[in-house]
């Protein structure tokens, strides 16, 4: 497995790393492991190595790289400038990047090494990843399931131990649950604290986020410092609060088994989720078991017609000209937002705001709220989603019952490994915070992270 990217990365200042070699080390991995997984959809060499070979001279020169040399892995709907990006879809299948996303140029300003692009399901808009244009990405502890999704190749490719880092997106739990299912970390910023000005257009703009996934929080965290921070470029752009110093026993936490919604849990995650919160008790923390208010079910069926209104206003002219070019599973929600009347997109607009002002009342009482990630571990890749979860039927949706309430809020929120299910599967701890206090929900998953280490809870990926 290669190592993680501060220590490549500090290797590297010092010398005592060649960041050529440690290039082509990491593209030897990513080759091997793409006939098991599936996970790229471009791999490009030379360009990889020509940016490696840059490194020890700009060093040399002065400058400052927290991320020198490091290799990483972009998701297939950020651009990368000169790279084609497809947003795993035929409708963009020779698509050029024009330039770099803003996350991107400051990641690779701080000397880290793009090797390929993660594959994700057509326009991110799936929990599993599997695209027309690409086929199947498969887990990388069992090929017979997924690793969820939408940012499906970044999780599977670090978790493979390929690469220390990618940068996913997160538009409802996609740079969560991924993770979660991989044993990683994946951590969903306040909405604006990476600013984008510069991609695709978004069906749901205003709580999609760019975001890291690494092997542990401090990898997730440099990945993060480097390219948060305002940019006028990007009107919601977010400045965050300073970093306290707060001990973790200090701190207001809150937790429930199901987010304090009426929903299904598989067993072995509860007991994962309670073995989890029990270890955290010990340690010193306090912990109150309550939740959010959260608007009725079906209110909060509502939301889905932002996502299939956005999708039809976007690529409905495409979808028209050649509808069998696309997922039918991403055409039958562009099919709903044709037929979607303005009041129910209102209303979930409406539903999403009430959802923004409930997290707020909440985290003005508490700081931190703990919940699992998701309800079940990794599905076979056969199925959108599990049909059942504890023992009760769900929708395609059932195992992201727990992540898009965050995107609504513009909340912080990271996905930790706590534990594993059945057959040895990770299972993922949620910790989120209030809007802009990002610095405290890491640096809390960072403590909880060791206490739940030190239990033998969680030994990390072999």
């Amino acid at each position: 497995m290669i190592p993680l990217a501060r220590d490549l990365a500090a290797g590297i200042r010092s010398d005592r790393l060649d960041p050529v070699a440690v290039t082509r080390d990491a593209l030897a991995r990513c080759h091997a492991s793409q006939p098991r997984l599936n996970a790229l959809t471009v791999i490009d060499d030379n360009k990889a190595l020509a940016e490696a070979a840059t490194i020890s001279a700009r060093l040399a020169a002065g400058a400052h790289l927290p991320l020198a040399g490091v290799p990483i892995v972009v998701k297939d709907n950020i651009w990368v400038g000169g790279w084609r990006i497809t947003q795993g879809s035929r409708y963009f299948a020779d698509h050029i990047a024009p330039c770099d996303a803003l996350a991107v140029e400051r990641a690779r300003q701080a000397g880290a090494i793009v090797l390929g692009i993660g594959h994700c399901p057509e326009f991110a808009c799936k929990g599993l990843t599997r695209s027309p244009l690409y086929g199947t990405t498969h887990h990388p502890m069992d090929a017979s399931l997924t690793p969820g999704g939408s940012s499906g190749g970044n999780s599977a490719i670090v978790a493979a131990g390929s690469v220390p880092l990618s940068i996913g997106t997160d538009g409802g739990g996609s740079s969560r649950r991924p993770p979660a299912h991989c044993g990683l970390v994946g951590f969903k910023p306040s909405h604006g604290a990476i600013p984008h000005p510069f991609g695709f257009p978004e069906p749901f703009w205003w709580i999609t986020c760019i975001a890291p996934i690494a092997r542990d929080v401090a990898d997730a965290a440099l990945l993060f410092s480097v390219m948060a921070g305002p940019d006028a470029r990007d009107p919601e752009s977010l400045r965050l609060l300073a970093m306290r110093d707060e001990r973790p026993e200090a701190l207001r936490i809150a937790f429930h088994s199901t987010l304090g919604l009426d929903v299904p849990v598989d067993d072995d995650v509860a007991d994962g989720f309670a073995k989890a919160i029990d270890t955290l008790r010990k340690a010193g923390l306090a912990m109150i078991e309550t939740a959010p208010v959260w608007p009725e079910p079906e209110e909060r069926a509502a939301l889905s017609a932002i996502q299939f209104a956005g999708l039809a206003a976007i690529h409905g002219t495409r979808y028209r000209a050649d509808p069998a070019a696309i997922d039918p599973d991403v055409a039958a929600q562009i099919e709903q937002g044709f037929r979607l009347p303005a009041t129910e997109v209102a209303r979930g607009l409406e539903t999403s705001q009430q959802i923004r002002r409930g997290l707020g009342a909440f985290f003005a009482e508490f700081d931190l709220m703990l919940s699992p990630t998701t309800p079940c571990v990794a599905w076979p890749h056969t199925e959108l989603g599990p049909a059942m979860i504890g023992g009760k039927p769900v929708d395609a949706r059932g195992h992201a019952s727990f992540t898009p309430l965050y995107n609504h809020g513009q909340n912080p929120a990271i996905s930790i490994p706590c534990g594993r299910g059945r057959a040895g599967l990770p299972i993922g701890l949620q910790i989120a915070g209030g809007v802009g206090e990002d610095q405290r929900v890491l640096a809390f998953a960072a403590a909880a992270e060791r206490i739940l280490a030190e239990a033998g809870l969680w030994t990390g990926l072999s």
